[in-house]
């Protein structure tokens, strides 16, 4: 793989890329899912075969739908074909029947904004041969698996499915396309201003691993650092006799990835291999899906890591300082944004003495929020209008609550574990979480004022009082902070500091008086929080060339 360039260009009407190993295909072509998965297998780390519908057969599809599926299916077919002799199973038939999943992949991360159908290509025939081959209640239970996910993702009003696996693969791809305007991916993009800037989504059709199949199998999700503290230690779950949506759902309380080195010593140590790889290669933190069947490890997913505001800064230094990427690009890794979150209050420590616990829970974002607790996304949204702090509260989360997951000052779940859906859209968010209290642990607290803390897990009953806290103190914060001065042309003074005496004073969460002052010819300014004023300088100097650096 050394060496080996990156495809951004294909022949004229092709929209469907096999990732074979032979080429690295770009997220602009094919997704992030797809770019992900082509790298593992040119790397020759362990997946299971796989091709790409591209994103530009998704935005042919919204131009004419009909039209651009005529002319894909056929070459959708040859992958089929391919899938078929590298995996040496047959779609729809005996003697072992292929199944496949249909997943969404965009240039850029939307974790669970989009859809995905498992087990794909089963009907009572195939489970007959499954049930042959590899037990009655593994076939059985593959085969409720899709039919559920089938039903909700493809014909949610609650059809027929089909019994052709090529209807069923229509239909989900197809699905996938239409998922791209989905609400929850619109709010998705608007939020993180992508709207507009990507084309569309891919498909990737991949044969399907089993998690499920007997006491040698399991699923799991594997971080290459803390992504909640930026500690350089592997972090994840693992869930046995399960498949990949059981861990990201929520429905599901996996294990520690303890359990896995604990069980599966040889197991969890190729992983880490891989995972180590693979964030060398890609100078960043990895968030890795892998499933092991019957004692197999398969990779199914690796991309860029959501992080906390705290581990954004804490592996930004780290990767600088290991060589893995220099100076500018470690600033680069940090926005204003997170900067605020971090810099904003947090609870006064003589105040945790006499606060009452009313739930704790796995701290899944740090940080923390205030406000009255509602239970549907739908009410949080409505609050959040109406200018009223909530905290959302869930069973467990689902990308149907992404709108409440905005909205709320915090996301609060009874089910689920630290690499689930409520989890890692709120580290995306930056939004303070703590997941997994308990069954019927927030059932009561509706209606409740409370404060979260999604650095420890706890949530207290009321306001309890803030304190803010200082980037001067963090050691990393301050390395950065160093940085930007180096690299700034303009001054920015701390608040109170002599040199700042005769400064205007800029808000760190203003960029117009920011630039309006810089734009007028002031090159020293003063701000509470210079890091952030820093940030905004050079990010706005990296998009505009205005000559800032």
């Amino acid at each position: 793989m050394d060496g080996q360039s990156v495809v951004d260009r294909l022949d004229e009407g092709q929209l469907v890329v096999r990732l074979d190993g032979s080429r690295i295909y770009s997220r602009r072509l094919v997704g992030g899912k797809a770019h992900g998965l082509s790298k593992i297998r040119a790397a020759g780390l362990p997946t299971s075969p796989a091709f790409t519908v591209t994103v530009d057969a998704c935005r042919q599809y919204f131009e004419a739908p009909e039209a651009l599926l005529e002319r894909l299916w056929p070459q959708v077919r040859d992958g089929l074909s391919w899938l078929e002799a590298q995996s040496g199973h047959a779609f729809g038939q005996g003697p072992v029947p292929l199944l496949v999943s249909v997943r969404s992949g965009a240039p850029a991360s939307m974790p669970g904004m989009m859809d995905t159908v498992l087990n794909l290509g089963i009907n009572d025939a195939v489970e007959q041969m499954l049930a042959t081959k590899c037990g009655i209640e593994f076939a059985a239970d593959t085969h409720a698996r899709f039919r559920e996910l089938y039903r909700q993702v493809v014909d949610p009003r609650g059809g027929v499915v089909p019994a052709d696996p090529w209807e069923q693969l229509r239909g989900a791809v197809t699905a996938v396309f239409e998922s791209w305007n989905s609400p929850r991916a619109v709010a998705y993009r608007r939020h993180h201003d992508l709207e507009g800037k990507m084309a569309g989504t891919s498909v990737t059709v991949q044969a399907m691993v089993f998690g499920n199949l007997d006491e040698q199998s399991g699923t799991g999700v594997l971080f290459s650092r803390n992504p909640l503290t930026g500690e350089n230690l592997p972090y994840g779950e693992w869930l046995p006799r399960g498949q990949g949506e059981d861990v990201v759902s929520g429905k599901f309380d996996p294990m520690p990835l303890t359990a896995l080195a604990e069980n599966h010593p040889d197991i969890h140590r190729q992983l880490l291999e891989a995972a180590r790889w693979l964030e060398n290669d890609g100078a960043d933190v990895q968030d890795i899906e892998f499933t092991v069947e019957s004692g197999t490890l398969y990779l199914l997913q690796t991309r860029a890591a959501k992080r906390s505001a705290q581990a954004a800064v804490s592996i930004a230094v780290a990767l600088q300082r290991e060589g893995l990427i220099d100076v500018d690009e470690a600033l680069s890794r940090v926005t204003p944004a997170q900067l605020e979150t971090l810099l904003t209050p947090v609870i006064e420590p003589s105040a945790l003495a006499g606060a009452t616990v009313l739930a704790s829970g796995l701290p899944a974002c740090p940080g923390v929020g205030a406000g009255r607790v509602v239970t549907d996304s739908h009410t949080a949204e409505d609050a959040a209008d109406e200018g009223e702090s909530v905290v959302l509260a869930r069973v467990t989360t689902s990308p149907d609550d992404v709108g409440g997951m905005i909205a709320a000052k915090a996301v609060i779940t009874e089910q689920g574990g630290s690499t689930s859906h409520a989890a890692v859209v709120s580290r995306e968010l930056h939004t303070p979480c703590v997941v997994g209290c308990g069954k019927g642990a927030l059932a009561d607290l509706a209606g409740c004022v409370v404060t979260v803390d999604g650095s420890t897990g706890q949530i207290y009953a009321g306001l309890l009082p803030m304190t803010s806290p200082s980037e001067d103190a963090d050691p990393n914060m301050a390395a950065l902070l160093s940085w930007a001065r180096e690299r700034c042309s303009v001054e920015v003074r701390q608040v109170g500091a002599v040199q700042a005496n005769a400064l205007p004073v800029v808000d760190h969460r203003d960029p117009t008086s920011l630039f309006g002052a810089v734009d007028a010819g002031q090159r020293a300014v003063a701000s509470e929080h210079p890091l952030p004023v820093l940030l905004m300088l050079l990010e706005r100097s990296r998009n505009t060339d205005s000559g800032i650096h």
